[in-house]
Protein backbone atom coordinates (compact mmCIF):
# COMPACT_ATOMS: atom_id res chain seq x y z
CA UNK A 1 0.00 0.00 0.00
CA UNK A 2 1.76 3.63 -0.47
CA UNK A 3 2.29 5.85 1.82
CA UNK A 4 -0.41 8.58 0.16
CA UNK A 5 -3.13 6.44 0.56
CA UNK A 6 -1.75 5.53 4.22
CA UNK A 7 -1.13 9.22 5.26
CA UNK A 8 -4.43 10.25 3.35
CA UNK A 9 -6.95 7.55 5.10
CA UNK A 10 -5.42 9.01 8.77
CA UNK A 11 -5.94 12.25 7.99
CA UNK A 12 -9.46 11.85 6.83
CA UNK A 13 -9.98 9.09 10.22
CA UNK A 14 -8.21 12.54 12.23
CA UNK A 15 -10.42 14.72 10.24
CA UNK A 16 -13.75 13.08 10.59
CA UNK A 17 -13.02 12.71 14.58
CA UNK A 18 -12.54 16.11 15.02
CA UNK A 19 -15.27 17.77 13.14
CA UNK A 20 -17.90 15.27 14.79
CA UNK A 21 -16.25 16.09 18.50
CA UNK A 22 -15.80 19.41 17.25
CA UNK A 23 -19.74 19.78 16.70
CA UNK A 24 -20.96 18.11 19.41
CA UNK A 25 -19.15 20.03 22.05
CA UNK A 26 -20.16 23.57 20.49
CA UNK A 27 -24.16 22.34 19.72
CA UNK A 28 -23.92 21.18 23.81
CA UNK A 29 -22.89 24.44 24.53
CA UNK A 30 -25.35 26.26 22.35
CA UNK A 31 -27.82 23.98 24.32
CA UNK A 32 -26.38 24.98 27.41
CA UNK A 33 -26.23 28.48 27.40
CA UNK A 34 -29.40 30.30 29.09
CA UNK A 35 -31.38 32.83 27.61
CA UNK A 36 -32.58 35.22 29.80
CA UNK A 37 -34.19 37.73 28.07
CA UNK A 38 -36.94 37.08 25.70
CA UNK A 39 -35.91 38.70 22.53
CA UNK A 40 -37.40 37.26 19.24
CA UNK A 41 -37.28 39.14 16.12
CA UNK A 42 -40.21 40.67 15.31
CA UNK A 43 -42.75 40.49 13.40
CA UNK A 44 -42.33 36.64 15.21
CA UNK A 45 -44.84 33.65 15.82
CA UNK A 46 -46.59 32.93 19.08
CA UNK A 47 -46.92 29.75 18.49
CA UNK A 48 -44.24 26.57 18.20
CA UNK A 49 -45.88 25.60 14.57
CA UNK A 50 -44.94 29.40 13.67
CA UNK A 51 -41.62 29.18 15.06
CA UNK A 52 -41.47 26.13 12.83
CA UNK A 53 -42.28 27.42 9.94
CA UNK A 54 -40.46 30.48 10.67
CA UNK A 55 -37.11 28.61 10.60
CA UNK A 56 -37.98 26.43 7.79
CA UNK A 57 -38.18 29.65 5.46
CA UNK A 58 -34.97 30.89 7.19
CA UNK A 59 -33.37 27.46 6.48
CA UNK A 60 -34.79 26.93 2.47
CA UNK A 61 -34.96 30.32 1.48
CA UNK A 62 -33.02 32.65 3.64
CA UNK A 63 -36.31 34.79 4.40
CA UNK A 64 -34.75 37.57 6.84
CA UNK A 65 -32.02 37.83 4.11
CA UNK A 66 -34.15 38.48 1.64
CA UNK A 67 -36.12 41.26 3.42
CA UNK A 68 -32.60 42.91 4.61
CA UNK A 69 -30.22 42.50 1.41
CA UNK A 70 -31.66 41.57 -2.20
CA UNK A 71 -27.95 41.32 -3.55
CA UNK A 72 -26.42 40.03 -0.64
CA UNK A 73 -29.33 37.43 -0.75
CA UNK A 74 -28.69 36.52 -4.06
CA UNK A 75 -25.18 35.25 -3.52
CA UNK A 76 -25.79 33.59 -0.20
CA UNK A 77 -28.90 31.84 -1.25
CA UNK A 78 -26.56 30.65 -4.64
CA UNK A 79 -23.79 29.72 -3.01
CA UNK A 80 -25.70 27.32 0.05
CA UNK A 81 -28.47 26.21 -3.12
CA UNK A 82 -25.12 24.93 -5.07
CA UNK A 83 -23.51 23.98 -2.04
CA UNK A 84 -25.92 21.49 -1.09
CA UNK A 85 -26.46 20.14 -4.79
CA UNK A 86 -22.68 19.22 -4.81
CA UNK A 87 -22.44 17.71 -1.61
CA UNK A 88 -25.51 15.28 -2.58
CA UNK A 89 -23.98 14.57 -5.82
CA UNK A 90 -20.97 13.50 -3.60
CA UNK A 91 -22.75 11.07 -2.28
CA UNK A 92 -21.93 8.86 -4.71
CA UNK A 93 -18.70 7.91 -3.83
CA UNK A 94 -20.28 6.69 -0.44
CA UNK A 95 -22.92 4.33 -1.42
CA UNK A 96 -22.80 0.74 -2.86
CA UNK A 97 -25.11 0.93 -5.03
CA UNK A 98 -26.27 4.58 -5.43
CA UNK A 99 -29.07 5.64 -4.36
CA UNK A 100 -31.76 6.47 -7.74
CA UNK A 101 -32.09 10.26 -6.59
CA UNK A 102 -28.43 10.45 -5.87
CA UNK A 103 -28.62 9.27 -9.62
CA UNK A 104 -30.80 11.86 -10.82
CA UNK A 105 -28.92 14.92 -9.19
CA UNK A 106 -25.77 14.03 -10.99
CA UNK A 107 -26.33 16.20 -14.14
CA UNK A 108 -27.56 19.39 -12.04
CA UNK A 109 -24.44 18.92 -9.41
CA UNK A 110 -22.21 18.97 -11.78
CA UNK A 111 -23.14 22.06 -13.19
CA UNK A 112 -24.39 24.06 -9.76
CA UNK A 113 -20.29 24.12 -9.28
CA UNK A 114 -20.58 27.23 -11.38
CA UNK A 115 -22.56 28.66 -9.32
CA UNK A 116 -21.24 28.10 -6.14
CA UNK A 117 -17.93 29.12 -7.42
CA UNK A 118 -20.62 32.51 -8.89
CA UNK A 119 -21.85 32.83 -4.95
CA UNK A 120 -18.94 32.74 -3.17
CA UNK A 121 -17.28 35.39 -5.14
CA UNK A 122 -20.66 37.72 -4.58
CA UNK A 123 -19.71 36.63 -1.44
CA UNK A 124 -16.28 37.69 -1.53
CA UNK A 125 -16.43 41.08 -3.52
CA UNK A 126 -19.04 42.47 -0.93
CA UNK A 127 -16.24 41.87 1.89
CA UNK A 128 -13.64 44.10 -0.25
CA UNK A 129 -16.47 46.45 -2.30
CA UNK A 130 -18.81 47.57 0.83
CA UNK A 131 -16.82 49.47 3.03
CA UNK A 132 -18.62 48.95 6.72
CA UNK A 133 -18.25 45.27 5.51
CA UNK A 134 -14.85 45.60 4.84
CA UNK A 135 -13.79 47.62 7.96
CA UNK A 136 -15.59 44.36 10.50
CA UNK A 137 -13.83 41.14 8.03
CA UNK A 138 -11.10 39.85 9.78
CA UNK A 139 -8.27 37.78 7.69
CA UNK A 140 -10.08 34.70 8.66
CA UNK A 141 -12.66 35.60 7.06
CA UNK A 142 -10.94 35.99 3.69
CA UNK A 143 -8.87 32.56 4.21
CA UNK A 144 -12.58 30.46 4.73
CA UNK A 145 -13.60 32.48 1.71
CA UNK A 146 -10.32 31.32 -0.26
CA UNK A 147 -10.86 27.95 0.78
CA UNK A 148 -14.09 27.02 -0.06
CA UNK A 149 -13.11 28.78 -3.59
CA UNK A 150 -10.42 26.47 -3.75
CA UNK A 151 -12.35 23.47 -2.97
CA UNK A 152 -14.88 24.30 -5.82
CA UNK A 153 -12.02 25.31 -8.07
CA UNK A 154 -9.84 22.27 -7.89
CA UNK A 155 -13.52 20.13 -8.12
CA UNK A 156 -14.29 22.44 -11.29
CA UNK A 157 -10.89 21.28 -12.57
CA UNK A 158 -10.95 17.57 -12.29
CA UNK A 159 -14.21 17.68 -13.81
CA UNK A 160 -14.12 19.31 -16.68
CA UNK A 161 -10.45 19.33 -17.71
CA UNK A 162 -9.29 16.40 -19.65
CA UNK A 163 -5.63 16.82 -18.04
CA UNK A 164 -6.88 16.95 -14.67
CA UNK A 165 -9.12 14.19 -14.86
CA UNK A 166 -8.86 11.61 -12.47
CA UNK A 167 -10.43 7.83 -11.78
CA UNK A 168 -13.26 8.06 -10.13
CA UNK A 169 -14.13 4.68 -9.84
CA UNK A 170 -10.89 4.47 -7.77
CA UNK A 171 -11.47 7.26 -5.57
CA UNK A 172 -14.65 5.49 -5.20
CA UNK A 173 -13.31 2.67 -3.86
CA UNK A 174 -11.08 4.44 -1.47
CA UNK A 175 -14.14 5.96 0.86
CA UNK A 176 -15.85 3.02 0.66
CA UNK A 177 -13.08 1.52 1.72
CA UNK A 178 -12.57 3.94 4.78
CA UNK A 179 -15.87 3.40 5.58
CA UNK A 180 -15.66 -0.71 6.04
CA UNK A 181 -11.88 -0.12 7.37
CA UNK A 182 -10.76 -2.05 4.41
CA UNK A 183 -7.96 0.43 2.99
CA UNK A 184 -8.31 0.45 -0.99
CA UNK A 185 -5.30 2.41 -2.89
CA UNK A 186 -5.84 6.27 -3.55
CA UNK A 187 -4.61 7.99 -6.76
CA UNK A 188 -1.89 10.17 -6.84
CA UNK A 189 -3.36 12.70 -9.20
CA UNK A 190 -1.83 16.00 -8.35
CA UNK A 191 -5.25 18.02 -8.25
CA UNK A 192 -7.04 15.11 -6.62
CA UNK A 193 -4.33 15.46 -3.65
CA UNK A 194 -4.94 18.88 -3.72
CA UNK A 195 -8.62 18.71 -3.73
CA UNK A 196 -8.65 16.33 -1.09
CA UNK A 197 -6.47 18.26 1.06
CA UNK A 198 -8.45 21.49 1.53
CA UNK A 199 -11.24 19.00 2.20
CA UNK A 200 -9.27 18.09 5.00
CA UNK A 201 -8.85 21.26 6.29
CA UNK A 202 -12.16 22.28 6.12
CA UNK A 203 -12.96 19.67 8.18
CA UNK A 204 -10.77 20.44 10.73
CA UNK A 205 -11.77 23.99 10.89
CA UNK A 206 -15.58 23.96 10.51
CA UNK A 207 -16.35 23.78 14.16
CA UNK A 208 -13.87 26.38 15.08
CA UNK A 209 -15.06 28.94 12.32
CA UNK A 210 -17.26 31.26 11.44
CA UNK A 211 -19.27 28.60 9.18
CA UNK A 212 -20.42 27.25 12.21
CA UNK A 213 -23.18 29.53 12.29
CA UNK A 214 -25.24 26.71 10.42
CA UNK A 215 -26.33 24.94 13.51
CA UNK A 216 -25.90 27.53 15.36
CA UNK A 217 -28.88 29.07 13.68
CA UNK A 218 -31.33 26.34 15.07
CA UNK A 219 -30.33 28.14 18.74
CA UNK A 220 -30.66 31.94 17.82
CA UNK A 221 -33.20 33.09 20.56
CA UNK A 222 -34.13 35.98 17.88
CA UNK A 223 -35.34 33.11 15.48
CA UNK A 224 -36.73 30.44 17.79
CA UNK A 225 -38.74 32.32 20.72
CA UNK A 226 -41.91 32.88 20.60
CA UNK A 227 -43.71 36.21 20.79
CA UNK A 228 -45.56 35.19 23.58
CA UNK A 229 -44.40 37.66 26.93
CA UNK A 230 -48.30 39.12 27.11
CA UNK A 231 -49.48 35.58 27.60
CA UNK A 232 -46.83 34.23 29.66
CA UNK A 233 -44.02 35.07 31.93
CA UNK A 234 -40.88 34.37 30.23
CA UNK A 235 -38.41 32.92 32.81
CA UNK A 236 -35.14 30.65 33.27
CA UNK A 237 -34.58 27.99 35.90
CA UNK A 238 -32.24 29.82 37.90
CA UNK A 239 -33.89 32.71 37.28
CA UNK A 240 -37.19 31.58 38.21
CA UNK A 241 -35.66 30.14 41.35
CA UNK A 242 -34.05 32.69 42.69
CA UNK A 243 -35.71 34.34 45.55
CA UNK A 244 -35.88 38.25 46.40
CA UNK A 245 -33.24 39.54 49.28
CA UNK A 246 -34.55 40.06 52.73
CA UNK A 247 -33.54 42.09 55.62
CA UNK A 248 -32.47 45.90 54.77
CA UNK A 249 -34.51 48.81 53.67
CA UNK A 250 -35.09 49.67 50.65
CA UNK A 251 -33.90 52.88 49.48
Amino acid sequence: MSAVTVIYAIMFYAATAILVAGLVYKIAIYARTPQPLKIPTTPAPITKAGVVWRMTKEVTVFASLFKSNKWIWLFGWMFHAALLLVLLRHLRYFTEPVWTWVVLLQPFGKYAAFAMIAGLLGLWARRIVVDRVRYISSPSDHLMLALLFMIGASGVTMKFIPAAHTDIVALKAFFLGLMRFDWQPLNSDPVLLIHLSLVIVLMIVFPISKLLHAPGLFFSPSRVMLDNVREKRYTRGWSASAQPASGGNAK
